[in-house]
């Protein structure tokens, strides 16, 4: 698959990681718990900018992204105007789109008859019997965007909850969890209409694209985030599916033995294990060898959008339990060396679809470059 390449960090995390080797977990398998719904997987979620260059106007020629028309990205376009104009950060944004696509396919809906939510109105369905605004006026997609970004101001932390909590808080909706199957395309219709705003840091009205600590507007960060002298202190090792390595499902994050790992993405824990044994024995509280086998004590993670992010080789078993929600950026873990290994270090896997084998594995370099967060770092 061709996809835009964002920055020059992208280029030469890709170069570093074919030179790089290290040993580490191939794949596992096993039935996870149902995901969070959605159909949602493109990967092609253009990346150019970090928003300096604003979002469009609502009234020039406009591209589409499936299955939206041009009224539909119009109708985008006015929401992450006003969110602009209101000075609101793109996380913001994101939220906000994927919250009308939820509600009403970016689609300025009237009174749909007995099919009606109540008297549910606008890009929102926004009720003017609960306060909203009259019915023309929650019909105005730009009162409706206004209306939507001033409820989202009074919900304290919303810049740091899960996309479709903070929607939720919001909308008060009878499906709490229906907003985060559209952070993708949300993501990516952002980027695409305001100059790749999703790649900006989430929270700051700076459009300075996200560094490693930080949580870009898509809601994706960086599996480490810990500086000394102004380095970060990983590297990349092995890249994903590599000549000399064809079965490497993922990338290896060279850092330093207990560095915190951190959640990429917000989510709910699916998995907690020890993928190990040695002489018919769960081995995974010491240090591991090539050849050992195993991916060491992993953790993983179900996301919005059907994906799944493993993390492997961890010093110790995490003190996460299977259902429980962690944010983007939570601490899970601490760096090791259990399992196949040579060394500490993250093996760090992204799938699509909630499937754990190898089939659904994708470039973790490639994933997380288009979402703003780049897996870049130097020792």
């Amino acid at each position: 698959m061709n996809v835009p390449r964002p920055r020059r960090v992208f280029l030469l995390v890709a170069l570093v990681a074919t030179l790089a080797l290290l040993c580490c977990g191939g794949s596992i398998s096993a039935v996870l718990l149902g995901g969070f719904g959605g159909d949602d997987d493109d990967l092609s979620l253009y990346t150019s900018g970090c928003g300096t260059g604003g979002p469009v106007d609502p009234d020039s020629k406009l591209p589409r992204v499936r299955p939206y028309g041009p009224a539909q990205m119009k109708n985008a376009a006015i929401i992450i105007n006003v969110g602009a104009n209101l000075k609101m950060p793109p996380r913001a944004w994101v939220i906000a789109v994927a919250t009308a696509m939820q509600e009403s396919s970016l689609t300025n809906l009237g009174h749909l008859g007995k099919e009606n939510d109540h008297d549910s109105l606008g890009l929102f369905q926004q009720r003017p019997t609960s306060g909203w605004g009259t019915p023309a006026q929650v019909r105005d997609p730009t009162y409706a965007a206004t209306k939507f970004y001033n409820k989202l101001k009074t919900i304290d932390g919303w810049e740091t909850m899960p996309l479709t909590r903070a929607a939720q808080r919001v909308q008060i909706s009878g499906y709490p969890d229906a907003y985060a199957k559209h952070e993708l395309v949300a993501t990516q219709i952002v980027n695409l209409l305001a100059d790749g705003a999703a790649n900006a840091v989430g929270n700051s009205l700076s459009m300075v694209c996200a560094s490693a600590e930080d949580i870009a507007a898509s809601g994706w960060t960086n599996p480490f985030a810990v500086k000394v002298k102004n380095q970060y202190r990983w590297s990349v090792g092995s890249g994903f599916r590599t000549q000399d390595r064809p079965d490497h499902q993922g990338v290896d994050l060279i850092a330093g033995l207990r560095t915190p790992v951190r959640s990429v993405s917000s989510g709910v824990v699916s998995r907690v294990m020890c993928d190990e044994t040695f002489s018919g024995v769960k081995d995974c509280d010491r240090a591991g060898w090539p050849g050992k086998g195993g991916c060491g004590w992993l953790v993983e993670i179900r996301h919005a959008g059907n994906i799944m992010t493993r993390y492997c080789h961890l010093v110790e078993r995490p003190n996460l339990k299977v259902g429980q929600r962690v944010a983007a950026g939570q601490v899970i873990a601490l760096c090791g060396t259990s399992g196949n290994s040579s060394g500490p270090h993250l093996h760090f896997e992204v799938h699509l679809n909630n499937d754990t084998s190898s089939a659904s594995a994708v470039d973790p370099i490639q994933f997380m470059a288009q979402r703003g967060s780049p897996l870049g770092g130097s020792q």
